[in-house]
């Protein structure tokens, strides 16, 4: 996270890792070259492809900090709508920077999706 060029990000990166960290038990894990995780889930499809992902993390790019929720948003329609300002893809979360949103919010909205990977997958 140091190597994080903006000051806003890396405080913004530093305050998701504490969430994170807390909400699933684990330390911070790097996939690829920019995506920050924690935990693991394996995932098999109906095709017999499989693998493993990231239970929740984070990427801070350029443009705005990704969340990974990985359960996606429809079992989170109500803390949607307390969160703040932010836009949605099918399991990322962008957020220009966390004074955007309500923390407080984001921090159940990462522990119950851990909540529910966890009750769905076999994760680690």
């Amino acid at each position: 996270m140091n190597a994080i060029e903006d000051t806003q990000k890396r405080r913004d990166a530093r305050r998701l890792a504490s969430m994170m960290r807390k909400a699933t038990g684990k330390r911070a894990k790097m996939w690829g070259p920019s995506i920050v995780g924690y935990g693991k889930y394996h995932y098999k499809y109906a095709s017999g492809r499989e693998g493993d992902f990231i239970l929740t993390g984070f990427s801070p790019r350029k443009q705005n900090l990704v969340v990974y929720i990985m359960p996606g948003f429809s079992p989170f329609t109500s803390l949607m709508k307390k969160l703040g300002k932010y836009k949605t893809g099918k399991s990322c979360l962008y957020i220009s920077k966390l004074d955007d949103i309500d923390e407080s919010v984001l921090d159940q909205l990462i522990k119950m999706s851990v909540k529910l990977m966890r009750e769905r997958y076999e994760v680690e």
